[in-house]
């Protein structure tokens, strides 16, 4: 069993679905990754008993997930994409206009794919494996701010992404694709899926 030595390359697309084909477009990197968590919630195995043993179960489904992430921190642009901002609006300082991005009524948070690369290591091997958690909303994330002491505080941006089933026939809610030999490999199959830079 392969040990997980690293996480990189988080990317979104936002969510499309035409009949039961899910796809994804206008995808972006979210960030650079620092960790991952993922927590699962699944309905309990239903056991048939007969001859007084368990003769038959059928396995628990996921019901609900939720991936908590930190980031070394969004861009603007990349929070507008994320959390359904209107456009900037323009403030004229003197003689300058400046944009300015507005949290209110107006956010749309659109379904988004979410995508990052593990790496891991079996017998002195490395290894990097795409995963895609296929459909998944970003709740606004809070912020904290602190000042400069004597050396720098590095202050990090943590996202809440609830993972939904996607709208294919089998209802999925995760991918985990094949391994790569490199990382750039891997990178550019998320992007592949993303729609990043069409």
């Amino acid at each position: 069993m392969a040990v997980t030595t690293g996480f990189s390359k988080p990317y979104i697309g936002k969510y499309s679905v035409s009949g039961q084909t899910v796809s994804y477009f206008g995808g972006m990197k979210l960030g650079r990754a620092v960790s991952l968590s993922v927590d699962v919630e699944s309905a309990e195995d239903n056991d048939f008993f007969a001859d007084n043993v368990i003769a038959e179960t059928e396995t628990g489904t996921m019901t609900n997930a939720t991936a908590t992430m930190t980031v070394d921190g969004m861009e603007d642009d990349v929070a507008q994409f994320a959390l359904g901002l209107p456009e900037p609006t323009s403030v004229e300082v003197g003689d300058s206009p400046v944009n300015a991005y507005d949290y209110g009524d107006n956010m749309n948070p659109p379904y988004l794919g979410f995508g990052a690369i593990r790496r891991k290591m079996l017998n002195g091997v490395t290894t990097y494996q795409p995963i895609v958690f296929t459909k998944v909303k970003m709740s606004i994330p809070g912020n904290d701010y602190a000042t400069q002491e004597e050396q720098i505080d590095w202050q990090t941006e943590e996202l809440t992404l609830s993972i939904l089933r996607d709208d294919s026939a089998n209802r999925n809610w995760k991918r985990v694709f094949e391994s790569q030999t490199t990382e750039d490999a891997a990178e550019n199959i998320l992007k592949t899926i993303f729609g990043v830079g069409e």
